[in-house]
């Protein structure tokens, strides 16, 4: 009896780990983003939502304004290969499948 219920928990754990959600986290200048993302009001749900399904997640988790410090590698400067002018303005959405 007990080599089975081990066998039926190993089962459940294993099952269970595969059902993990696949997260990322995209960072898109603001001069391209609805400005309710960059304030992460309510109305930026939607434009997050619509963002993820178009890169093929189904939802979006998350969204907020970064600061350039925080992002890793190499973002343009204002004025440099910036368009509209907002190259110092990042937004972040995380995005779940």
């Amino acid at each position: 009896m007990r080599p089975l219920l081990a066998l039926i928990f190993s089962a459940s754990i294993l099952a269970a780990s595969g059902a993990r959600a696949e997260t990322r986290v995209f960072i898109i200048a603001n001069g391209y983003a609805d400005q309710c993302l960059a304030k992460g009001d309510k109305c930026g749900a939607s434009v997050a939502r619509t963002y993820c399904q178009s890169r093929d997640f189904a939802q979006a988790s998350s969204y907020r304004r970064v600061d350039p410090d925080e992002i890793t590698g190499s973002v343009p400067k204002s004025g440099t290969n910036c368009s509209q002018g907002h190259c110092d303005e990042y937004v972040a959405i995380t995005c779940q499948r």
